[in-house]
């Protein structure tokens, strides 16, 4: 299980992103999916902050998350919760504001949990092969990556 992320096509229409947390898959899920947390340490690439976080954790529920660089500008992205199985598996939908790629994605995150380790497995499935290429080309993992170290120091906390 790698602890850096790792980004790879997943058959013609998705991506899957992988990373290893040390912590047990109900802190890690929570640390995802309550307001609180998601505040604490869900900043994205650097220069980045999470300056509004609405979570309504229920199928059918929303989800509206909007950062700000430090230059001023925003992005904003938000969905709907297609299915919510605590603290192991959610399904849900994503579009951004400022779209940077058309149409819907559909994210389906399973937490798996070894020993007190937790394997995040998120695919994201695209509208078309062109699209999730246009997404794999972005080189996300970086930023990623930065999210996901300031997530590990959270949960050290925990």
């Amino acid at each position: 299980m790698s602890i850096q992320v790792e980004i790879v096509p997943h058959g013609d229409r998705a991506i899957r992103i992988t990373r290893t947390f040390q912590a047990p898959c109900t802190v890690v899920f929570d640390a995802m999916t309550t307001v609180d947390m998601a505040l604490t340490w869900f900043h994205g690439a650097t220069g980045w902050t999470l300056v509004l976080c609405e979570i309504d954790l229920r199928v059918g529920g929303t989800y509206r998350w909007v950062w700000r660089h430090a230059d001023g500008r925003e992005m904003g992205m938000g969905g709907m919760y297609k299915e919510v199985v605590r603290p192991e598996r959610l399904v849900t939908t994503e579009k951004f504001d400022q779209a940077w790629y058309p149409g819907e994605a559909v994210g389906t995150m399973v937490l798996t949990e070894v020993g007190g380790t937790t394997l995040m497995t998120l695919t994201v499935e695209y509208e078309s092969p062109t699209v999730r290429d246009g997404v794999l080309a972005m080189e996300m993992g970086d930023g990623m990556e930065v999210g996901y170290r300031r997530l590990d120091q959270f949960l050290l906390q925990r």
